[in-house]
């Protein structure tokens, strides 16, 4: 009946996440329609979500976000550029229509550009409204505990614990068309999995 009733809701018109708070382990076949998968190559392999080549094609979370939030879940990229990307407080249906793309959303990426930047970016990522965190590079095949929260107008991403960006925004995205969390990708191979999110 749920999975029902969600796939008659249109993107603005989302369940929001309750205080019980939201999993996905990804232990199905398919993705179900929890997720609206904007064109990209998003499948479950072995009950992780893996992609590959999705180009700015977000896979979005059907349920908003709270306004202070923490996100957790395991990442793993199979591929030498690293490229581990995430978007929060997105529209929940934006997707790249070329090869610019404009978010709604924080981006939060862990080893751009051929593993050598990690940042949060508010809507581009190529543009100068982001902030940079320190050098580290995405090991092949290492599993990695990547958490974002936002509490006020901080946004922080950590990975294992370590600070992978914080950004200070003075006009938070929230409301109306910045709700949503997306996965995201651009061409190296990446595997999701034990999706946690927690009011805060």
């Amino acid at each position: 009946m749920l999975l029902a009733t969600l796939a008659a809701c249109t993107p603005q018109g989302d369940p929001s996440i309750g205080a019980e708070g939201f999993r996905d382990d990804f232990e199905r076949e398919s993705l179900g329609d929890l997720w609206n998968n904007t064109g990209g190559p998003y499948r479950i392999v072995d009950g992780e979500l893996m992609v590959r080549g999705a180009r700015n094609k977000p896979l979005w979370l059907r349920r908003t976000l709270p306004r202070d939030v923490r996100i957790e879940l395991d990442v793993r990229s199979e591929s030498p550029e690293g490229d581990i990307k995430l978007e929060v407080f997105g529209d929940g249906t934006s997707r790249a229509t070329t090869d610019s793309y404009t978010a709604t959303s924080y981006v939060v990426i862990f080893g751009g550009w051929n593993n050598s930047t990690n940042l949060i970016a508010r809507l581009d990522e190529h543009g100068r409204d982001r902030a940079l965190g320190p050098r580290r590079r995405v090991e092949p095949g290492k599993t990695y505990r990547l958490v974002i929260e936002r509490r006020g107008a901080v946004v922080d991403a950590t990975v294992d614990g370590e600070l992978l960006a914080r950004m200070e925004d003075d006009a938070p995205l929230a409301g109306r068309g910045h709700e949503h969390f997306a996965f995201n990708d651009w061409q190296a191979e990446v595997y999701f999995d034990n999706l946690v999110i927690t009011p805060l």
